[in-house]
């Protein structure tokens, strides 16, 4: 049973991609993802029920699966290879050639391939990766399905070129299966690398000139990425001898020379993880179709970096290497939020807010301790879930009102009543107690107490982040009463999507003690001692339940308030002048009797935030703390 599950988890996306390429009928293509999506969630969730395993698959026709990685390695190498000459970008050439000369020469003369090395690994870790992978990133991939539609109408193609899309959006599933799953490093790193080049083709999908220079630049940041990860894999195995990832970590808890490798490894997870001063290529993929936005930022591609990282923990912990990672992530995740509070584009305070969600992540991996390790876990699934609501609400508000500025979301429910409920729920899942988010940065900067350094910048870092979320929860919440709101149309499985996110979202922090006790508690335990803390009774210091309660009787006496109130009399504000008495007009007669038309707008506050101000100063310390981190190893 184990054996198939796995096959479906890893290579029904690869299956299902080659049929959603070649079988290019709308209605067969949309019945695969919808049946490969099911699968996977109920796969991951029977995964989950299991409990932890390791597998070593046989063979297939006399070839052992080793083998066929190897080769596939080396294909995909090459591929990035080709569209390194066809890009005419010397960094991608560079950045390839110097990972497929080290891994020739590792295979053919330094591996020991007779060694038996368990190719699957998994524990709650994992398995809680693959839970969000699956089931999260099936939702995007469903609700891709009407809005690819609509995408390729606004863009008048001639030709669809959905096959290729979800090609590679079910493709990227699979592939990120495997990497959480694989337990001998020549397996991670060839998924880590599939992960790269689905990324490149998404990103530049819509092949216009902006999509195509920043999906080059996806992909030559990521090849470096990949470049720091063959040679820590390379010196890791100097160091063991071994390909078995959990040996490499135990061998890495001893500490000297293995913190080199450590560091090139963690160092190819901040490339993926779109940590400073690697945020450009994230920051770029937001041309692309916002499933794809969707999918890169909450569920698969940057939370690849911040696995890698997390499950290295154990190996440096108590090492400089350890609290320089603490430094990097702490610094990100102020910085960002700092950036985003300068942002009035939907899309890109998310992208920036995800980028300093991760470097809090990879902060706790850092701070390493039982607490923050919790922390870090707990920040993984629920950023997901409420990441991707985001995203994909900001891409039906932009196909409904053809904007993603804040600005023009004044009044939303007065135009889309229901997306604008969801879009609040998944501000305020980020927002307030006792939502996971939230619920994981207390755990975290509870974590760092005993750093003044990384304390004091996750403590301003979510006080910034308050600022943005708040913001943009008040602007959806600004609307003139009326009696009747206007029925929003919309698609089914766009329905399904925002509403199963926004469900998982709210339901899944009822959950969390469980979750903590279940999952994480039992897997953190066999590393760190756990000591009393944020879930130490069964309401939990949090108070998640009480909470819950309070928030409930709140909306209750809300929503009873509002509807009591549709039907008092409102008056014009006064602006600074005789109101123009017009229906539907908003104007004061100002200098020489002239009509001024009223402009409400947000204070973003870009002469102190701004990002052309601030990105340079902030690359620049963000790359000196990693000299630092990786100089501290050596």
């Amino acid at each position: 049973m184990l054996p198939m599950m796995l096959v479906l988890a890893i290579l029904l996306p690869l299956v299902a991609a080659i049929g959603c390429y070649f079988l290019r009928v709308s209605a067969i293509r949309s019945l695969i993802v919808l049946c490969t999506g099911a699968c996977l969630a109920a796969v991951s969730l029977a995964l989950l029920g299991q409990g932890s395993f390791t597998y070593s698959p046989g063979t297939i026709l006399g070839i052992s699966w080793d083998s066929l990685v190897t080769l596939a390695d080396f294909a995909l190498l090459f591929v990035m290879l080709y569209y390194a000459f066809k890009l005419k970008n010397q960094l991608i050439k560079v950045f390839v050639i110097l990972q497929i000369i080290p891994l020739a020469a590792f295979e053919l003369f330094i591996v020991d391939h007779a060694a038996e090395v368990p190719a699957i690994f998994a524990d709650s870790l994992s398995l809680i990766m693959v839970a969000v992978i699956s089931v999260i990133g099936s939702l995007i991939c469903f609700f891709a399905i009407p809005y690819m539609k609509e995408h390729e109408e606004h863009l008048h193609l001639v030709k669809s070129r959905q096959p290729q899309f979800f090609f590679f959006l079910v493709l990227f599933l699979g592939a990120m299966n495997g990497l959480v799953l694989s337990n001998n490093i020549l397996w991670l790193y060839f998924f880590f690398e599939v992960t790269t080049f689905c990324s490149f083709m998404l990103i530049g999908h819509d092949q216009t000139e902006i999509a195509v220079k920043n999906a080059t630049r996806a992909l030559w940041m990521n090849a470096l990425g990949g470049v720091c990860f063959v040679f820590g894999m390379i010196w890791a195995y100097a160091e063991t001898g071994s390909l078995d990832l959990q040996v490499i970590i135990q061998s890495g808890s001893m500490g000297g020379a293995m913190l080199i490798p450590l560091g090139l490894l963690c160092l190819a997870g901040f490339t993926k993880a779109a940590q400073l001063p690697f945020q450009s290529w994230l920051l770029g993929a937001m041309v692309a179709p916002t499933p794809v936005s969707a999918l890169l930022h909450s569920s698969t591609m940057v939370k690849a970096g911040v696995y890698i990282v997390l499950r290295l923990a154990p190996a440096y912990a108590g090492t400089f290497l350890s609290q320089g990672i603490a430094l990097c992530g702490a610094f990100t995740f102020l910085a960002c939020a700092a950036i985003a509070i300068s942002q009035s584009n939907g899309k890109k305070i998310l992208a920036y807010s995800t980028i300093s969600n991760l470097g809090l992540i990879i902060c706790c991996a850092g701070i390493n301790t039982a607490w923050s390790i919790t922390a870090a876990i707990i920040l993984i699934i629920f950023h997901a879930a409420s990441k991707a609501l985001l995203f994909l609400c900001v891409g039906t508000i932009e196909h409904g009102i053809g904007s993603r500025d804040l600005e023009d979301m004044h009044g939303l429910y007065l135009k889309m009543p229901r997306t604008a409920i969801i879009t609040i729920v998944g501000v305020l899942t980020m927002l307030l107690p006792p939502f996971g988010v939230l619920l994981g940065k207390w755990m975290a900067i509870e974590s760092a107490s005993g750093d003044m350094f990384v304390i004091t910048m996750l403590a301003l870092g979510s006080a910034l982040s308050l600022v943005f979320w708040a913001r943009w929860a008040g602007i959806l919440l600004t609307a003139p009463l009326r009696e009747k709101v206007p029925a929003e149309s919309q698609s089914i499985l766009t329905r399904l999507s925002l509403t199963a996110l926004a469900g998982i979202a709210v339901v899944l922090s009822l959950f969390s003690p469980g979750i903590y006790t279940k999952l994480i508690e039992p897997m953190v335990g066999k590393t760190y001692e756990i000591t009393a803390g944020v879930f130490s009774s069964p309401v939990g210091v949090f108070a998640v339940y009480p909470i819950f309660m309070i928030l409930a009787a709140a909306f209750i006496y809300s929503w009873i308030e509002t509807k009591k109130s549709v039907n008092v009399q409102n008056s014009q504000s006064y602006m600074c002048g005789a109101n123009v008495k017009e229906p539907n007009v908003q104007a004061f007669i100002g200098p020489m009797n002239v009509p001024v038309d009223l402009k409400a707008s947000n204070y973003y506050m870009k002469e102190f935030f701004g990002e052309e101000k601030l990105t340079l100063w902030v690359n620049f310390a963000a790359l000196a703390l990693i000299v630092l981190m990786l100089g501290g190893a050596l």
